[in-house]
C-alpha cells in the first residue's frame, strides 16, 4: 500500500520519522509529542474512514490494524517500527531525552499516569463515546456503565490536579496522552465545568503552541456526529472479521 504523505517536518528533504496518523485521540497524543520535541517527521495519513488500516501493507507494520505507528529512520540499529501509542511515547521520550524524567521515582510518577491513560482513560472513554455516539441502538446499561466510569475517571484526575499543576511533577508524556481524550469530551457528554481543576489543566495545555499545531493535523477529517453506514461497517464490522481472516 502506498500511503500518501504530507510534509509537516522542519527541514527538507530528509525526514527522521514516518508517522502513520489519523486524527483520533491516540493519534493526536503522538503528534503532540513530535511537535513538542521538534522532531523531523513525515506525516503519512492512514484513512480509517476508508479502511486503509486493514490493508496488508499497513498490517505488516501494525499487526493490530491500529494507528498510530512510527518508523524511525535514525535508529542505531537501522529502521525501527513501533506501534501502540503508549510505547511510542516512551520511545520518543527516551530518544529525545525530553518529557520523561531520568530520576527513578520521578520517572515512575510519569509512567503511572501514562498507564492510567492507556489502561483506563482510553478504553473507558472510547467505549463511552461508542455507545453514546456510534452504536446503532441505544443500550442503556452500556451507556450507564461507561459514562459512569468516565465521570469517575474525571473525578480521579480532578482531585489529583487540585494538588498539583500537571499529572506528574512537570509537563510530561502523561499530560500529552490524556489531553486529546478531554478534547473530545463532547462525545462523552461531559460538562468540564463540573471539574474545575481538569478544566484549568486542559486550558493551560491548550495554549501550548506545539499542542495547537498537533491538534490541527488533518482536523478536517475528524468524525463529527453519527457516522455513515459505510463508515460504521469499516469501524465496527470489518475489524472483527478481519482479525479471524489474518490468523495463522
Amino acid at each position: 500500500m502506498q500511503l500518501p504523505s504530507a510534509q509537516y517536518s522542519i527541514q527538507e528533504p530528509y525526514k527522521m520519522i514516518d508517522f502513520y496518523f489519523w486524527p483520533t485521540p491516540n493519534g493526536k497524543k503522538i503528534a503532540i509529542m513530535l511537535e513538542e520535541c521538534e522532531l523531523e517527521y513525515t506525516l503519512k495519513p492512514v484513512n480509517i474512514l476508508k479502511g486503509e488500516q486493514f490493508e496488508e501493507a499497513f498490517l505488516r507494520i501494525s499487526p493490530n490494524n491500529k494507528m498510530p505507528v512510527i518508523t524511525d529512520h535514525d535508529a542505531e540499529s537501522g529502521d525501527f517500527t513501533l506501534f501502540e501509542s503508549g510505547a511510542i511515547l516512551e520511545y520518543l521520550a527516551e530518544k529525545s531525552g525530553r518529557f520523561m524524567p531520568r530520576e527513578l521515582h520521578a520517572r515512575y510518577r510519569v509512567l503511572q499516569w501514562l498507564h492510567f491513560q492507556t489502561a483506563n482513560v482510553g478504553p473507558f472513554f472510547g467505549q463511552c463515546g461508542h455507545f453514546l455516539g456510534y452504536a446503532p441502538k441505544k443500550v442503556p446499561y452500556a451507556i450507564e456503565r461507561y459514562q459512569g466510569e468516565t465521570l469517575r475517571l474525571y473525578g480521579v484526575m480532578n482531585r489529583h490536579l487540585a494538588r498539583q499543576e500537571y499529572l506528574a511533577d512537570d509537563y510530561s508524556v502523561a499530560d500529552m496522552a490524556v489531553y486529546p481524550w478531554i478534547e473530545v469530551r463532547w462525545l462523552h457528554e461531559i460538562d468540564i465545568e463540573q471539574f474545575e481543576h481538569v478544566k484549568r489543566w486542559y486550558e493551560m495545555i491548550e495554549q501550548r503552541a506545539a499542542v495547537a499545531r498537533a491538534m490541527a493535523l488533518l482536523k478536517e477529517h475528524e468524525i463529527i456526529g453519527n457516522p455513515s453506514d459505510e463508515t460504521r461497517e469499516v469501524f465496527f464490522g470489518k475489524s472483527q472479521r478481519d482479525q479471524s481472516l489474518h490468523q495463522d
